[in-house]
């Protein structure tokens, strides 16, 4: 994987951050974890955690002053509004988000004498795909869609700095990330497995919940985990934007009985349901469900995060028109030299089974 060094983790608790704590650890680097909650992680290698509140600027400077060794940096942090999808035309959520990464990356690149690279991450919302369809496939190279959005003004910030400190930098552009964490944004099999605990608990089927079928592409977070730690020690990837996929197309029809296998309940016909609605209408069962097997004591708040509003767009809730076409093209990051992929219905189980095996879930 080429040289290693001291990487420092933004939003180390995070589907992102969390992977790559574990990957840059078993990659043998030194890891120092920025987030409010200590990651969950299976490596076996100590890490340095910092609790930190990234909008505090003054919290920020003062422990930045301290990581004068860190020579890498993954910027996985974001700040979502309540709601997830109306926030993302928000002016708040977008001057929060460069805040945040100003109010860190400001002191730690004053202080750190040896600063070589920073991954930070973007995604299809670059190309508008919250907003209007997208060329078939998306490329990296198609000029920026224009519409206000926090990945500029990071973006932005980040080319400007990297021309005054002198460090490299990475731009990633994942689709549907796909990992065990929950109580986060945009991550779903937390909420699928609860969706399904709910329903065996209720006597209903567990039913695909959606709409009209979307045919599309999700990314497992060990890959994106995998790849910024390649980049970090690749000189071909400096400077450059890459879109990252598990290599495969998926639908949530043809994955729904894998899951429904894994997580040992029924499937049932289709019946078009609001994850966003039934949730969190369902807390008190969550809570019955939480004693019966001895689950970790969260609610279906702290399971869900903003992620079953996530779900409901996903699962295309509500509609019957034409699904929109989201796919990217990641030629060129298999041109650049990595070319690790995943097959996507076993990514979503084999998160749904350390989901069980973490007791976050029911098990079978």
């Amino acid at each position: 994987m080429g040289t290693t060094g001291k990487i420092m983790v933004i939003g180390a608790s995070g589907l992102v951050g969390a992977a790559a704590v574990n990957t840059f650890l078993d990659e043998g680097w030194d890891v120092v974890a920025v987030s409010r909650r200590r990651p969950e992680v299976n490596s076996t290698r100590e890490f340095q955690h910092l609790s930190l509140d990234l909008q505090d600027a003054s919290a920020c400077s003062a422990v930045m002053k301290s990581m004068s060794d860190v020579t890498h940096v993954v910027y996985a942090a974001v700040y979502e509004m309540p709601g997830l999808m109306p926030g993302w035309s928000d002016p708040v959520q977008m001057t929060t988000n460069i805040t945040m990464m100003e109010n860190i990356m400001n002191p730690l690149s004053a202080a750190a004498r040896d600063l070589k690279h920073v991954n930070i991450l973007q995604g299809t919302k670059a190309y508008g795909a919250h907003l209007h369809e997208i060329p078939i496939p998306a490329r990296e190279d198609a000029p920026r869609d224009n519409h206000a959005n926090f990945y500029w003004l990071q973006e932005d910030y980040i080319r400007a700095s990297s021309k005054k400190h002198g460090f490299a930098f990475t731009i990633w552009r994942p689709q549907l990330i796909v990992g065990p964490n929950y109580g986060v944004v945009m991550n779903l099999p937390p909420v699928i497995g609860a969706y399904a605990a709910l329903c065996k608990k209720l006597g209903m089927p567990f039913a695909f919940p959606g709409g009209t079928r979307w045919v599309w592409e999700a990314v497992d977070t060990r890959l994106v985990a995998q790849a910024l730690c390649w980049a970090a020690s690749e000189p071909k990837s400096h400077g450059e934007t890459y879109n990252i996929t598990n290599g495969e197309v998926f639908d949530w029809r043809s994955m729904w009985p894998a899951m429904a296998q894994t997580l040992g309940v029924e499937v049932g016909e289709d019946t078009s349901c609001s994850l966003a609605e039934f949730l969190p209408a369902n807390a008190e069962v969550w809570q019955e469900i939480v004693k019966e097997h001895g689950l970790r004591p969260l609610t279906i708040q702290e399971i869900c995060g903003e992620s079953h509003h996530y779900a409901d767009m996903c699962f295309m809730y509500g509609s019957d028109l034409l699904a929109p076409y989201t796919f990217l093209s990641t030629a060129k990051l298999r041109q650049h030299g990595f070319s690790g992929a995943y097959n996507t219905e076993d990514s979503f189980c084999h998160w749904l089974s350390v989901l069980q095996d973490r007791k976050v879930i029911p098990s079978r």
